[in-house]
């Protein structure tokens, strides 16, 4: 087995998607242009999946509210400072300095417009 998708439960699943495919390279998979507003997305690699929908029968978590060490969705980055930076303009708030990792890494934690943890990790050695 492998995984397919990731789901996350959100208020606003268009304004998301589109942010997603605009500021981090997401492609539209598949789309449903009616409530839940489902929107599959894939990373650049076309082999990781987010489904990002808004169910009104279910409260959507409090994202901004959960720790990083709880959920975050990490981000591959040759350059993190550009990244950053790119990102803050784009509607995301700080969440962390860019942290030194032992091993070399790089890491640092962002908040998209909706609350939800992003990090951003450069890495010695790819883990994949």
């Amino acid at each position: 087995m492998r995984i397919e998708h990731m789901a996350l439960n959100v208020s606003n699943p268009l304004e998301m998607a589109r942010w997603y495919v605009e500021h981090l390279g997401f492609i539209v998979q598949r789309r449903v242009m009616e409530p839940p507003w489902a929107h599959f997305l894939t990373d650049e690699t076309g082999k990781v999946m987010l489904e990002i929908y808004g169910r009104t029968d279910i409260a959507p978590p409090d994202y901004g509210a959960t720790h990083p060490g709880t959920l975050h969705l990490a981000f591959i980055s040759k350059d993190i400072a550009a990244d950053r930076d790119r990102l803050l303009k784009a509607g995301c708030t700080q969440e962390g300095e860019i942290t030194p990792l032992p091993g070399g890494d790089e890491m640092t934690f962002l908040r998209d417009p909706w609350g939800l943890c992003l990090q951003l990790v450069k890495r010695v050695q790819p883990m994949i």
